[in-house]
């Protein structure tokens, strides 16, 4: 009896050993889902990014360790009929908008930030572009924690241009602000 109640403890502590995040989706958040990360990928996350050399590095990582992880999370929720911008996936269960993808990528950089995984720069709360007062945009923000004062110091982590799984889009803050990033079919987010 004592082996078998020290295996279910085991067990339970083995499964435990990941770490699960909700992921929103259905435009605004309104639908969210727990997805759990392994041990096994959170190690290939780590690892991804403990290879960082510098801030530039560390950014280009953050961005496929995004699409890694939304990837993933695809695997378990609804998120894998995610297309890029608002109108690919057209009214499909799992689709996200920008305030989605915003709150979504911001809960997986807190968890790269939380396990130390970002050696070069801190997490900030979604960033919020404007165009003629009209449309608005959000997405997941970084900041260098050292920087040369002619550099930029915010960044940009927008997942929202690409179909689920692929790279996110890491680009400066004030680029993104003046309606910088790739080509979507639609722009009026």
């Amino acid at each position: 009896m004592k082996c078998l109640t020290l295996l279910l403890l085991l067990g339970s502590v083995a499964a435990m050993a990941g770490e699960s995040v909700s992921v929103c989706y259905n435009y605004g958040c309104v639908s969210e889902a727990e997805v759990f990360y392994s041990d096994v990928q959170l190690h290939r996350v780590s690892e991804l990014l403990n290879d960082a050399r510098s801030d530039a590095h560390e950014r280009a990582l953050i961005g496929v360790a995004v699409g890694w992880m939304l990837g993933w999370a695809g695997q378990q929720s609804p998120i894998l009929a995610d297309r890029g911008g608002n109108y690919a996936d057209d009214g499909a269960h799992g689709r996200m908008d920008c305030i989605d993808h915003s709150t979504t990528t911001t809960r997986l950089l807190q968890l790269m930030e939380r396990r130390g995984w970002l050696r070069f720069h801190r997490v900030l709360e979604p960033a919020l572009r404007t165009s003629f007062f009209i449309f608005e945009h959000y997405s997941a923000q970084i900041e260098d924690l050292e920087v040369a004062a002619d550099e930029p110091r915010r960044w940009v982590v927008d997942s929202w241009f690409f179909d689920n799984g692929q790279s996110a889009v890491v680009m400066p803050l004030d680029d993104w602000l003046a309606g910088e990033g790739p080509e979507v079919e639609d722009e009026r987010e």
